[in-house]
């Protein structure tokens, strides 16, 4: 009896270990949540880029086509910088007020810099009321003085999209306002009814476009205070709506930029930039509301907010890959008619990624060769120092990963380390032949096995 006692005590004693080391893991070991899980975001769709390389970071519904209102003059400001640098437009060109824009520009409902039916504008002043203000009836006086008509500026407008690769992108004006407020002077070609439309990913795409082909526009979109025709009777008080700006009601370090959008249908929009250090983000919020559903202009800078804390607090840019990397199960290729049988193969540039600093070791290198280079693993002599022989291809382990906003992740080379000289004839006519030998007394070999 006391053996049978002493073993059940064994027993619970081990069982009593086996639940407080149980207890001890799930209380002690860390509990690993993926941080863009537990974002809240406040918006019907959204999206945030590293702006350098195009690597998003973070989205939320960001192919759904919505209303893109205001942040549309992003699309205008590319195409009045594109038309100043050909030298079809200049910035002291004056602008003859139309009809069309006088009538707009009296509509105080809307955002605008009130125009005189007489009056003329330079192109400098009309942009800074657009890229400052948001205002319409400048845009518009800025489409006809490009395009001749608002129309023609459209169908402009809608050629660029496709060239840059805008999906699920249509514009209808030139200001993002609805047609339906433009008092029966809407585009020629479109509907009364019609709405500027673009996904939050296209959003953030022609963002990137515009920041890499004209950073000069954060000169004028970090602006938070302007006044319109200073020290005359149409002086006019022009406070920046991206409220994040410094010095303003919202303000957050390091915002520049850029546009912000609001209508009734297409709700409470920014597309939003800001830098610190050597590091820019880009964020996109369409559709923004507050936490009772409700939306509002501090809402759309709420949820910018959130985005950029998130980009801010967890992403640096890594070197995943120092230059001169070489593959452990491939560090060289066969190379066929050279003087060397083989040749080296490495990493040509380092390769850097922002990602979250806790992820670096979830990303694995694998090495895809180029197969209109390297014929069934082998290269032809002669071969140069630095061909590009293939690309890494870096797999997450675990986690999410939303690719880059150009659809491809950037290509990083792997390339030879050292040229092959093609070998003469007569090395070649030697090789031959010793593989020739080799082959007879391999079989002859086998033969003489097969005897015994």
């Amino acid at each position: 009896m006391e053996v049978f006692k002493h073993v059940r005590n064994l027993i619970n004693k081990g069982l009593l270990i086996a639940l407080l080391a149980v207890f001890m893991i799930t209380t002690i070991t860390p509990q690993f949540v993926h941080a863009e899980e537990s974002l809240t975001i406040m918006a019907e769709a959204a999206i945030l880029v590293d702006a350098e390389s195009g690597k998003i970071l973070y989205e939320k519904n960001a192919e759904k086509p919505l209303g893109v209102a205001s942040m549309t003059k992003m699309m205008t400001e590319y195409l009045l910088f594109e038309a100043i640098k050909e030298g079809k437009v200049t910035w002291d060109q004056e602008y003859q007020v139309t009809d069309y824009t006088y009538r707009i520009s009296q509509d105080m409902r809307l955002s605008n810099v009130p125009f005189r039916e007489d009056g003329s504008y330079t192109i400098k002043e009309m942009y800074e009321a657009m890229a400052i203000f948001s205002a319409n009836a400048a845009t518009i006086g800025i489409a006809e003085t490009i395009a001749g008509t608002e129309s023609k500026f459209v169908q402009l407008m809608n050629e660029k999209a496709k060239e840059m690769g805008l999906a699920e992108t249509t514009f209808v004006n030139s200001t993002g306002l609805s047609n339906s407020s433009l008092m029966g002077m809407h585009p020629e070609g479109t509907k009364e009814t019609a709405e500027n439309i673009m996904p939050a990913r296209s959003v953030a795409k022609l963002t990137k476009i515009l920041l890499d082909d004209y950073p000069e526009v954060l000169e004028t979109t970090k602006i938070p205070l302007k006044m319109f025709r200073e020290g005359t009777s149409d002086e006019t008080r022009m406070e920046n709506w991206n409220s994040m700006l410094p010095g303003l009601i919202y303000e957050y370090e390091g915002v520049d930029g850029l546009k912000t959008g609001s209508t009734d249908f297409a709700g409470y929009s920014f597309a939003g930039t800001a830098k610190r250090d050597d590091t820019r983000f880009i964020a996109v919020v369409m559709g923004a509301v507050d936490s009772e559903g409700a939306g509002s202009y501090k809402a759309r800078f709420d949820a910018t907010r959130v985005l950029f804390d998130y980009g801010f607090d967890e992403f640096t840019n890594e070197e995943l890959i120092p230059a001169g990397y070489q593959f452990k199960e491939q560090g060289t290729l066969e190379v066929d008619k050279g003087v060397e049988e083989k040749v080296a193969i490495a990493v040509k540039e380092p390769v850097t990624m922002m990602i979250r600093t806790a992820e670096k070791e979830l990303y694995q290198p694998e090495l895809v060769l180029d197969d209109s280079v390297v014929e069934k693993g082998k290269l032809e002599a002669e071969v140069e120092e630095g061909l590009v022989v293939g690309s890494i291809q870096l797999t997450k382990t675990e986690g999410s990963e939303y690719g880059y906003l150009s659809g491809n992740e950037n290509k990083l080379e792997v390339a030879t380390t050292e040229s092959v000289e093609r070998a003469g004839w007569v090395s070649l006519s030697l090789r031959s032949a010793g593989g020739f030998l080799s082959s007879l007394w391999d079989d002859a070999g086998t033969f003489v096995k097969e005897l015994f």
